[in-house]
């Protein structure tokens, strides 16, 4: 029996990905070292990683003197970079891949975050993406905003494996999911195999409470019965939010049109649990690993929470189907007249221009090194 609890959560079900990427990570044996000994299962990426990596280190420099004395521009360096520790990383999880019949071993690559509004700018981003990274074990992530949607199912259709990055608000998770069944039924209706087509759902957590909690936190100190109402709700709405996702998941992919699509092969699309490093010091530094267990879901963790989790972790299922205190909390909220759903839209505009200004950054940074 082993004693890391992460390794214990793949026998619960959930598998967990890291969201780092790094030369030195894939070339020291750190990244192998991972996939051995904690069970890691994929690797998620954006532009701030990238940023980081490239800005920190000197492990890209040599690359990134030869391209400039081959006259290559800064949109075509970074595409050699990312895309190179994109293979190489997937490589390193091939094996997963074959083993886990395409279900684990993926690493994910970011479309120009300046495409999130651009539908058609972000098919052509991602049908560019996939052709060059040339690995069946990738995701390209699309960004869950409108226009993202009719990219997600015209990508699926084209059996391109999608990371459905920057969600937050429920009502957009079901459009995501009816984005991706539609895109199995289209390439089915071709004629063509969705057994392998794979997609992931990546609801972004902790900014959640990191938003609402504020405005919890105001009321609380308010007088009268709302006052305690405000102050029990905080640092509990990024879990409600995953529960009620989770809820919604199991009832979409175990419905009788769901099973029909899994009999010609079709894989459900996972939920994905991002953001999820804790941002408030007072609480738990493993608070959205630990009450986020459950199968057939995703947790992809910051270096530095993949270690707190090995450290202290006790794995158990925690995230059930009993929703009903999460509908409670949904309706306290509401009666606290503060409106989810305009909360999650405005984390998922703030973040399309945190990724635009990250990937900004890095073309910055490219240009000074």
């Amino acid at each position: 029996m082993t004693t890391n609890p992460l390794k214990k959560l793949e026998a619960l079900g959930q598998s967990i990905w890291l969201d780092f990427i790094s030369r030195d990570l894939i070339a020291s044996g750190k990244l192998q070292k991972l996939i051995t000994e904690d069970g890691l299962h994929g690797i998620t990426s954006n532009p701030s990683i990238f940023e980081k990596a490239i800005a920190e280190g000197h492990d890209y420099d040599q690359d990134i003197a030869k391209m400039k004395q081959e006259n290559k521009d800064l949109q075509q360096i970074y595409d050699v970079l990312t895309q190179k520790d994109v293979r190489d990383a997937a490589d390193k999880f091939r094996n997963l891949y074959d083993k886990t019949d395409g279900k684990d071993g993926y690493v994910s690559l970011e479309v120009n975050p300046h495409l999130a509004h651009n539908t058609q700018g972000t098919i052509e981003e991602a049908r560019r993406l996939w052709k060059g990274l040339n690995r069946p074990n990738v995701f390209i992530k699309v960004p869950a905003t409108k226009e993202g949607l009719p990219a997600i199912k015209q990508l699926i259709s084209e059996g391109i494996n999608v990371n459905v990055t920057l969600l937050f608000g429920l009502p957009r998770y079901r459009e995501v999911a009816a984005a991706y069944v539609a895109g199995i039924k289209e390439r089915l209706t071709q004629g063509q195999p969705v057994n392998h087509v794979a997609s992931v759902a990546s609801f972004f957590l902790s900014r959640i409470d990191v938003l609402i909690d504020p405005l919890l936190q105001k009321q609380s100190e308010e007088q009268g019965k709302m006052a305690h109402l405000a102050k029990n709700l905080q640092g509990q709405m990024a879990i409600a939010s995953a529960t009620m996702a989770y809820h919604i998941f199991n009832e979409i992919y175990s419905s009788d049109s769901f099973k029909e699509l899994a009999e010609k092969g079709a894989r459900v699309q996972r939920l994905l649990w991002a953001s999820t490093s804790t941002k408030n010091p007072e609480y738990s530094d493993i608070k959205y690993v630990e009450a986020l267990i459950a199968p057939q879901t995703v947790n992809t963790l910051p270096l530095e929470t993949l270690e707190a989790y090995r450290d202290h972790g006790d794995p158990k299922i925690r995230l059930d189907l009993a929703i009903k205190k999460t509908t409670q909390d949904f309706q306290l909220l509401s009666d606290l007249e503060i409106n989810i759903d305009k909360m999650t839209q405005q984390l998922e505009d703030e973040g399309v221009d945190k990724f635009n200004k990250s990937y900004d950054q890095l073309i910055d940074t490219l240009k000074k090194k």
